[in-house]
């Protein structure tokens, strides 16, 4: 049968008024914001299907080795869908290692938003193949992540890119338990059942500052009932967890927008002293201001007020103090080009890879969802001390260009951990990060806990040059380095 699809970017873009460049979506020309009303949910309408498909609830939908994208002799991929429900279907696209596919470890990918497509972590970032420049074709990347891990990327929460069925998926928490139930499909499949022996590591960036965190937590909470006999399933063998500009916590983040707009190293200031000022009133104003709507969040707040945090927030802090710079790489004008755009590409390439629905990049519906339970601003800081302390090796990393996750925000985060390797690590200086001799950024290492600024780099850290270093070479060295169980290194 045909299931009724909810559907997001182009059946709602009236309600939010503003074109989206990148993985945090503008409403209401905000980047981040909140929709004023619930309508944005009956704006919907049913997604353009590209086959007609029955769901196999508890099962797997697929289509193997399609020759699409990873196109190295011998190498596995498979793509298709974990129905976990009758109308819930998460897409996803796995990719053997090139290198020693039986032992090697399983890596998850998940892009932000929320409401944004793993599609471009795979395409324009880290996957077996890199979107051109003209967008119209791919070419294979030597740079890639799978070169030594299985790679599994993920659209979700149901909704987002090629996935499809009912949007209820609404909080970070409630995103892990549908993760989770995918994950039990997926490793019960005997083509899979081979990796549920293997490493387990969770890769995501931007939103995936909450994703990782609260989906690590959840696995290893699940682990734990499994073994007290609380819970049925198979134990999730996780032991890495990697976050590229992520949002983590408000309070620490947001008043760092106010410092790059300063001081950056590439456009000072971003916008005049007088936007500066009133976005640094903005911040102190006492109850009304940003920080203290943040600090009222996550001392109990409602989600209501959660949602006005947000909204506040992202209006006069973070939207005004970009200026007329890229929010995702501040050396670009207002719409970078780059990374290309996927949407030509990939509406080409689905009934080969086994879509059901035509692909959209971003989903409002799942978004707004998310903005209205102020998922946003409820800082996940107690989640990542608590994966840190259980023993999870854990590398968080950032480029210096990006702006609406910038480094200076991310390290004040990375300063208000309190995990068993907080004290060595804050006691530490910068050192220089080298990738085969040559500057690639600084960073910090101490026992299970790394973290690396990236020079040159915007907000999808592999996918850019980083000097005379190619396309990802860096990120790669980042990514094997963890996941060989070593905290980072210069080379």
């Amino acid at each position: 049968m045909l299931l009724p699809l909810l559907v997001s970017l182009t059946a709602v873009s009236s309600v939010f008024g503003a074109k989206d460049s990148g993985q945090f979506l503008v409403v209401d020309g905000v980047v981040g914001g909140v929709p004023k009303s619930n309508s944005f949910r009956t704006e919907a309408v049913q997604a353009e299907p590209l086959r007609s498909f029955t769901t196999t609830p508890g099962a797997l939908r697929t289509v193997e080795n399609s020759g699409v994208c990873e196109t190295t002799p011998g190498v596995l991929q498979v793509s298709g869908y974990g129905d976990i429900a009758a109308n819930q279907s998460i897409f996803f696209w796995y990719f053997a290692a090139r290198n020693n596919p039986e032992t090697a470890p399983l890596s998850l990918w998940f892009n932000g938003g929320p409401g944004s497509s793993s599609m471009l972590g795979l395409f324009q970032e880290l996957g077996p193949c890199r979107i051109t420049n003209d967008s119209s074709g791919v070419t294979l990347n030597p740079f890639s992540w799978n070169t030594d891990s299985n790679f599994l990327f993920i659209d979700q929460p149901v909704g987002v890119g090629w996935s499809h069925g009912t949007l209820g998926v609404n909080t970070s928490l409630a995103a892990a338990v549908d993760v989770w139930t995918f994950l039990q499909m997926f490793f019960a499949d005997s083509r899979f059942s081979h990796l549920f022996a293997n490493d387990l590591a969770i890769w995501t960036e931007s939103y995936g500052g909450h994703y990782g965190p609260v989906f690590a937590k959840y696995f290893l909470d699940q682990n734990a009932a499994i073994e007290s006999g609380t819970v049925s399933g198979q134990r999730l063998n996780l032991r890495t967890l990697g976050i590229g500009n992520g949002l983590t916590d408000g309070l620490t983040q947001y008043a760092a927008y106010i410092i790059y707009a300063k001081a950056n190293a590439y456009q000072v200031p971003l916008v005049s002293a007088d936007v500066i000022a009133q976005a640094n009133t903005s911040w102190i104003t006492p109850t009304t201001g940003c920080r203290d709507q943040i600090i009222a969040c996550n001392n109990g707040g409602s989600d209501a007020v959660c949602a006005a945090a947000q909204e506040y927030c992202n209006d006069n802090i973070l939207s005004p103090l970009a200026g007329n710079y890229d929010v995702y790489d501040v050396r670009s004008g207002a719409v970078d080009p780059y990374p290309p755009d996927l949407t030509t590409y990939l509406g080409e390439i689905g009934t080969q890879i086994g879509a059901d629905v035509v692909w959209a990049k971003a989903n409002h519906v799942v978004n707004g969802n998310f903005a209205l339970t102020g998922d946003w601003m409820r800082t996940c800081i107690p989640e990542l001390d608590f994966v840190i302390n259980s023993g999870v090796r854990v590398t968080i990393y950032d480029g210096d260009a990006d702006y609406i996750v910038n480094y200076y925000g991310v390290e004040s985060m990375i300063a208000a951990l309190n995990n068993k390797w907080s004290a060595e690590f804050n006691k530490q200086q910068f050192a220089p990060w080298t990738v085969g001799g040559r500057l690639a950024g600084q960073f910090k290492a101490a026992g299970g806990f790394s973290y690396v600024r990236i020079y040159e780099a915007g907000h999808e850290v592999p996918a850019y040059k980083n000097g005379t270093l190619q396309s990802g070479e860096a990120a790669l060295q980042m990514f094997q380095q963890t996941m060989a169980n070593k905290p980072l290194f210069s080379t």
